[in-house]
């Protein structure tokens, strides 16, 4: 899967000297493996973040988009992990993807939302709400969608900027 916003914002943060990992879900574009509704896919991110903590450097923070926004959190929940996170568009509940985690289950971090005006997969209060249950800051932009056409670039850099804090 070649996710266009994910590729700017890691040039975007690449740019700004972040070392970055990108990786593909199991069963995703080119990944081998089967689809495991978000349950398996917690091992992906396990992996991907111990890759990232043995290569010798601190991990400044992690992004997700939609569904890896999801995990990525989820990941956070049971793990522990207090790593700086931006959400992209995670969906707080859908067939589709494992729910958010419970705030309590969260251990305290600096968190974000980035969330489209006009997402036609998110609804922004349920977002918004639970961005308020677990003290994150939530961004809307407006007259934008899931896939923020032609707002990338702002995207990334508002991305980068809240990794940073």
């Amino acid at each position: 899967m070649r996710a266009p916003i994910l590729g700017v914002i890691a040039r975007c943060a690449v740019s700004e000297g972040f070392d970055v990992l990108r990786f593909n879900f199991r069963g995703a574009g080119g990944s081998t493996g089967v689809h495991g509704d978000g349950h398996d896919e917690l091992r992906d991110v396990d992996a991907a973040m111990g890759y990232a903590a043995g290569l010798g450097s601190s991990v400044a923070g992690m992004v997700g988009w939609s569904f890896g926004a999801a995990v990525s959190l989820s990941w956070q929940a049971k793990t522990g992990s207090n790593v700086p996170y931006v959400g992209i568009a995670p969906p707080v509940s859908s067939p589709l993807t494992p729910s958010l985690p419970d705030a309590a289950d969260l251990a305290q971090a600096r968190r974000a939302f980035v969330i489209g005006e006009r997402d036609q997969f998110i609804e922004a209060d349920e977002l918004a709400k639970y961005a308020e249950s677990i003290s994150a800051e939530i961004i809307t932009y407006p007259g934008t969608d899931h896939f923020f056409v032609s707002k990338h670039e702002r995207l990334a850099q508002d991305v980068v900027k809240l990794i940073k804090g």
